[in-house]
């Protein structure tokens, strides 16, 4: 059901469509650095946590960052500086008249980070909406089976129904319970099964069109459904947050999700969503990218953080936000995936076969989302 049909979307205009309804992303990546080195350094517009560090940079970001590929010369960024940086540091100046959010990470990998959200959330709903579209499942109602509170998730679930005057029936949901229970040795079984108990009387009177979870609870809810899930009325799962093997894909989508259509993602809270691309003939599995101007994603070598594997090969995710809201350079995520090249529907580098890094695996906590 889509509210109007002029919005609609297919897959062979599907950037195009993205670049008229979102003109940021037609502005190429090198001119979109300059003018967000702009926004974050000038005293005017920048955040108190970027200007206080440009005089210890040893390099003038207004001067000597003349493209994407200068960004190196910020090095890695160290995510301890953002968990150490109170949400007031971090908007910016030239917002200072607009209504912000606070958000905050998983703590997958240590205590959560802090974002601010202006401008931001209102992309990323008219992005996925314009992929929903092209896909045939937008409109309707949502049952959200995700995080809410501090975790962008849930907003931005609330946000995408609103663009259409849904509802979304939202359960409630605590991800740092899991993790806190995790992590001093007990199990998650407990928990997912008061997640799952919320979700089914909601699945069974509401009817929702889209059901927006991750791939773990995913598998948990439909392992306690008595009937296929499109018998419910359900014609698209939305997936973020945790992932699964290969081997529970392919169980979901033969068992479960039959005359389901399963849309996922890849990233967090930092990054943003990276889309996900099915199969070209004769090509792999399913890939993800990341949008740009607003954030790239660059698989490296483990070894060697500055240089890009070549496509078909594995390496470290690095990523690199660059909005008003967020200017994050060179970060280093917790996993690693192998590099893709272009698809015809995200017509720039993408990932595919994510999973943990090697070197973090035992320091992350995934829990359920």
């Amino acid at each position: 059901m889509t509210t109007d049909p002029g919005r609609k979307a297919t897959f062979d205009t599907l950037h195009g469509t993205l670049r008229a309804r979102v003109p940021e992303l037609a502005v190429d990546l090198d001119t979109w650095t300059r003018r967000m080195m702009r926004w974050h350094f000038e005293p005017e517009t920048g955040s108190p946590f970027w200007l206080k560090r440009r005089t210890s940079l040893g390099f003038d970001p207004l001067k000597d960052i003349d493209g994407y590929a200068a960004l190196e010369r910020f090095g890695l960024f160290d995510k301890a500086a953002l968990r150490a940086a109170s949400a007031t540091d971090l908007r910016p100046r030239g917002y200072r008249d607009r209504a912000f959010r606070v958000f905050e990470t998983g703590g997958t990998t240590g205590a959560p980070c802090r974002v601010v959200n202006v401008t931001r959330l209102g992309y990323d709903v008219e992005i996925y909406r314009t992929v929903l579209e092209a896909r045939g499942v937008d409109g309707g109602d949502i049952l959200a089976m995700t995080p809410g509170g501090p975790h962008a998730y849930g907003h931005f679930v609330e946000g995408l129904a609103d663009s259409w005057q849904g509802a979304v029936h939202a359960i409630d949901f605590d991800p740092r319970w899991v993790k806190a229970e995790l992590r001093a040795g007990g199990d998650a079984r407990a928990y997912v099964a008061h997640l799952v108990d919320q979700t089914l009387p909601l699945l069974t009177a509401e009817r929702p069109e889209l059901l927006f979870t991750t791939s773990r609870l995913l598998l948990e809810l439909v392992m306690r459904l008595p009937r296929p899930l499109h018998t419910y009325g359900v014609r698209a799962v939305c997936t973020g947050g945790t992932s699964c093997t290969p081997a529970e894909a392919e169980f979901l989508r033969q068992e479960h999700l039959v005359g389901v259509q399963w849309i996922d993602t890849y990233g967090n809270t930092l990054v943003g969503h990276a889309l996900q691309a099915d199969p070209e003939p004769g090509v792999g599995g399913v890939s993800y990218h990341l949008p740009p101007p607003f954030a790239v994603l660059t698989v490296v070598d483990p070894a060697d953080p500055w240089r890009e594997v070549p496509v078909g090969q594995r390496g470290r995710v690095r990523t690199t936000t660059l909005l008003e809201d967020l200017f994050l350079p060179n970060l280093l995520e917790r996993d690693s995936a192998v590099r893709t090249g272009p698809h015809r529907w995200f017509p720039w580098d993408g990932v595919t076969a994510v999973e943990p890094f090697t070197d973090l695996a035992d320091a992350a906590e995934e829990g359920v989302y």
